[in-house]
């Protein structure tokens, strides 16, 4: 439920609607709106929710029950965009925010020539994988730790902060020492005891879509790091499973406007693990800034046939320049710059 306040509210009345809300065994979530504060009440409780017991006191303009199961994720309870900070930035902001590097941290040299590379042309932070969730456990499967330090060297020769995924909750604490934002990847989005232990650290969090995952099931999972009160979210689009097979996966364009009227937080595009062909990469990533996105996370490498893994995804640092101009131009063809 959420009770919305009238905009000449005094202090005390919100602080009455809040102490309400305690004793009555929920949480307060506190949101502005141009109406005036909004009071989210979320949690479990013996106490039964009853909206007229909220639009008798004094201050209050209405009450009314959020059907989404996502509160604090909806629009109904943040009516206005969150904005992230990243690097001097926002995401969520009228700025497309590009994020680029390699799928994994193959080398300390690999990741600083990269970072150089991808500020250059014009990047606002750095991506790199040092714990990789591979299909085969065979495949390379990162540095570990010895990653993230050379990812965080990147971040002091470049000022670019670092989004790295982490695979486990009893890591993060070590993974929050070294990156600026957690990145939990599509294979992890419904990872509850990760999800939570995301939400605690209040570290940003980067959270991809599953791959067989509703846009619900999305805002659901972002809801888990909400509810620890950490409003320092960001939601990805990676591409989805269906009956095609031309490319990686299918990337669900229709997704971005959606979440967009659906949650206030920003919304971030991946193309690259969408489609999985570098030669497509530059469209999709068009396409999905000229659908809304806030900003993009795309894979860069120098020598993309011999990464170490997902090198038909990468594109190559020359042809990144390319790709940044061109977003530059559909980005102010609607309005916002990159």
């Amino acid at each position: 439920m959420i009770v919305v306040m009238k905009a000449d509210a005094k202090a005390k009345e919100i602080s009455d609607v809040i102490a309400k809300v305690r004793s009555s065994g929920y949480v307060a979530h506190l949101a502005e709106s141009d109406e005036g504060t909004i009071i989210g009440l979320v949690g479990e409780s013996d106490t039964p929710l009853n909206v007229d017991d909220y639009t008798s006191m004094p201050g209050v303009a209405r009450a009314e029950r959020v059907k989404a199961g996502y509160k604090l994720a909806s629009r109904a309870f943040h009516p206005r965009d969150s904005r992230v900070p990243l690097n001097g930035s926002h995401m969520g902001a009228d700025k497309v925010l590009v994020i680029a590097g390699p799928c994994s941290v193959e080398s300390r040299t690999q990741i600083i020539e990269i970072a150089c590379a991808v500020k250059e042309a014009g990047a606002t932070a750095l991506r790199g994988g040092a714990f990789k969730p591979r299909t085969s456990p065979y495949s390379f499967q990162g540095h570990g730790e010895k990653g993230l330090q050379w990812l965080a060297e990147a971040r002091e020769v470049t000022g670019l902060p670092v989004v790295t995924e982490v695979m486990d909750p009893g890591l993060v604490p070590m993974v929050c020492q070294y990156a600026d934002v957690l990145q939990i990847g599509a294979r992890n989005m419904q990872n509850f005891t990760l999800l939570n232990a995301a939400g605690e650290s209040q570290h940003t969090v980067l959270l991809k879509r599953g791959m067989s995952s509703t846009i619900t099931d999305l805002l659901m999972a972002a809801e888990y790091v909400l509810a620890h009160g950490n409003q320092r979210v960001m939601i990805c689009e990676r591409g989805i499973r269906t009956f095609e097979t031309a490319t990686r996966f299918t990337f669900d364009l229709n997704a971005i406007p959606v979440l967009k009227s659906q949650t206030h937080l920003p919304v971030i595009a991946d193309p690259s693990h969408a489609i999985g062909l570098r030669e497509h990469v530059e469209a999709v990533s068009m396409a999905a800034v000229a659908a809304g996105a806030d900003g993009l996370i795309l894979e860069v490498h120098p020598d993309p046939e011999a990464a170490l893994s997902d090198g038909r995804q990468s594109v190559a640092l020359d042809d990144f320049k390319v790709l940044m101009e061109n977003v530059r131009r559909v980005a102010q063809a609607v309005g916002r710059t990159a």
